[in-house]
């Protein structure tokens, strides 16, 4: 019994020990996820708040489209008064074609095709040519109004405006531009941060379970431990039971060798020291 107990306890110590080393391995792993994890969060939070970031000048960007967008258009409406005065003079004195302002309005439309949408080569060529010939057609048109002289001053006029506008709508360009540089950059951004949170999430998951089999590991070396502290319990019951039956089987010799030595002196035999020390050790002698 005591060999079949100290055999299952050496067999526990090794299982023990392999829970332990096992446990312990996936411990270190699961830490190295959690490192990973935190890292890749650390980034994920750095790219929303640089993306965050771009949002904001997109923003403020777009805020000065606007606000120049209201410039140009009260410019643009004070250039078109003057056109229609143009007009009128124009059609009182039988000044026939195209208007000025019509032109005008043309040319500034496609200007701005030209300067904000993306065009191949040979619709940009097409687009340039066109807008030459109504250059052209606006000068000729200049020219054959500038032979009034109020039309002259108010095509003077309207030209200044117009420059003005024009202005406007180069700057208004500009932080449209930014403003989409801005939102291109934030689009890039916040894809990127999606990236690294599928990264992160997966890092997290992996931890979760490596977690999860170390725990299960620790409870088998824990189950081991208590298993080995009962047998240790059993193997000493045993031990103790040995020492106290020697002790009964001690005495009841002893109790025997007693009972020959007093019957011997109740026959008239003579009892030695010996004899008289040994009936006092059983307890026959009190």
């Amino acid at each position: 019994m005591l060999k079949e107990l100290n055999d299952k306890k050496t067999e526990l110590k090794k299982q023990s020990e392999e829970y332990k080393t096992k446990r312990n391995e996936l411990n270190a792993e699961a830490s190295n996820l959690a490192s990973k994890r935190n890292e890749l969060n650390k980034k994920t939070k750095d790219l929303i708040n640089e993306a965050q970031e771009y949002k904001k000048l997109r923003d403020e960007n777009n805020e000065k489209v606007k606000e120049y967008k209201v410039l140009r258009d009260e410019v643009n409406a004070k250039a078109n008064d003057i056109f229609a005065q143009i007009d009128q003079i124009r059609n009182v004195n039988n000044l026939g074609g195209p208007s000025i302002k019509d032109i005008r309005k043309e040319i500034d439309k496609l200007e701005f095709t030209q300067q904000t949408e993306v065009l191949t080569t040979s619709k940009e060529r097409e687009l340039v040519n066109k807008i030459t010939e109504l250059q052209k057609l606006y000068s000729a048109k200049k020219e054959q109004l500038e032979g009034n002289q109020e039309l002259k001053d108010l095509l003077n006029k309207a030209q200044e405006i117009r420059d003005e506008a024009s202005e406007h709508h180069k700057v208004l360009s500009e932080y449209a531009q930014q403003a989409q540089d801005y939102h291109d950059k934030m689009i890039t951004t916040f894809k990127e941060a999606d990236k690294i949170r599928a990264e992160s999430d997966a890092a997290h998951k992996d931890f979760v379970k490596f977690q999860e089999s170390a725990d299960e590991q620790h409870k088998l070396f824990i189950s081991a431990q208590k298993e080995i502290r009962d047998i240790d319990k059993e193997i000493r019951k045993i031990k103790k039971g040995d020492v106290d039956g020697k002790k009964e089987a001690a005495k009841a010799d002893a109790r025997k060798d007693a009972e020959d030595i007093f019957d011997k002196f109740k026959s008239g035999g003579k009892l030695t020291t010996e004899n008289l020390m040994a009936l006092q050790r059983s307890g026959f002698l009190k």
